[in-house]
């Protein structure tokens, strides 16, 4: 489809995606969800890029979900715009290929939520995160309540919850809400690098680590242990043979 949120570039099998309604500070409306649908399809079967990275235009990344077209809804049409934020969030968690979220600035609500959605989260020194919502009457409806406990603890997520209040980026990194924080031009350079070592590792090797540790997190740990020990042999007749013998040949592998 032809992408009018959505600003897209592919170089050295990386895929940068820019969030740009800067005039409502990147907020989510059903035109959101419909582009990152189709741009988490197209992703997905593109042989060219090995890790995705998303980030915002202007003074947010994303300031939230559009309250102009949230206002009018009745509940069965909440209900569902709740669904299909959870069902797109959920899809990208699920994108084989790694996804780093680089935050430039407000990620608040399902701005916060969508970055909860990525493998690794960068942050600008002056980016800043929150689920709000109570502040409107409101709870989070894009699985923010299940994915930040998971994330950071309950206590921190409760706290987060509950009171609305919003955090700077040293403070996210201390609770283990982001991995990294930079200086604002340093933000994408810095998601480039990380994209560049990853895209540099063995292919199958990097879904397998994605696919075993998110999977391990809902199954329970021996449960866990036992999908990796299948997924590890997988690999010995495969890209593994090539990355062990160029190791012990001293050379750099050639994944296929």
């Amino acid at each position: 489809m032809d992408y009018e949120i959505l600003k897209t570039g592919v170089a050295d099998g990386i895929a940068t995606v820019t969030i740009s309604r800067p005039q409502a500070l990147n907020a989510l409306n059903s035109r959101f969800f419909q582009e990152m649908d189709a741009l988490i399809a197209e992703i997905a079967r593109r042989d060219d890029v090995k890790v995705l990275i998303l980030t915002g235009e202007g003074k947010a990344f994303v300031a939230g979900a559009d309250i102009a077209e949230m206002v009018s809804k009745t509940q069965a049409q909440a209900r569902e715009f709740s669904k299909r934020g959870q069902t797109t969030f959920r899809s990208l968690e699920l994108l084989v290929k790694p996804v780093i979220a680089a935050v430039n600035g407000f990620a608040l609500g399902g701005g916060c939520e969508l970055a909860l959605a990525c493998d690794i989260r960068i942050a600008s020194a002056k980016a800043k995160f929150g689920q709000p919502e109570v502040n409107l009457g409101l709870i989070p409806g894009y699985a923010g309540t299940q994915r930040l406990p998971r994330l950071i603890g309950l206590g921190n997520a409760l706290h987060l919850l509950l009171t609305g209040e919003m955090i700077g980026a040293e403070e996210a990194l201390r609770m283990g809400l982001i991995q990294k924080v930079v200086e604002p031009e340093q933000l994408l350079p810095t998601a480039v690098e990380i994209a560049r070592t990853i895209a540099s590792k063995g292919p199958k090797a990097v879904q397998l680590v994605k696919r075993i540790a998110r999977q391990g997190l809902l199954t329970g740990f021996d449960a866990g242990c036992a999908l990796e020990s299948e997924a590890f042999s997988t690999l010995f007749e495969d890209e593994g043979a090539e990355g062990m013998l160029a190791f012990l040949e001293k050379r750099p592998p050639k994944w296929k």
